[in-house]
């Protein structure tokens, strides 16, 4: 599956990291939801970070789209607040 990180660039993550992901992104959705800043500042750099250490970059001529869109570890609460959907940043 192919990511963009806001501001970083498209990467490449396994299907298989998915789960591991989506449960990150369900702290973070809490995170958000309560309004609470530390809370959403450490699930938002544990999720990035962790989509960095799970992925490979994509080749820079590669033209195809992002399946997903997550934001960079300095976005704010409201930003990240904007990008959720129902299933948050990663569905499934």
């Amino acid at each position: 599956m192919i990511l963009r990180i806001l501001g970083e660039g498209q990467v490449e993550v396994a299907d298989g990291s998915l789960h591991e992901l989506n449960e990150l992104d369900e702290a973070l959705i809490h995170a958000v939801e309560k309004g609470d800043e530390a809370e959403f500042r450490r699930c938002l750099t544990n999720l990035v970070q962790r989509v960095r250490e799970l992925s490979r970059p994509v080749a820079a001529d590669h033209l195809g789209p992002s399946e997903l869109i997550i934001p960079g570890d300095d976005a704010t609460l409201d930003e990240v607040r904007s990008l959720l959907s129902e299933e948050g940043l990663i569905p499934g």
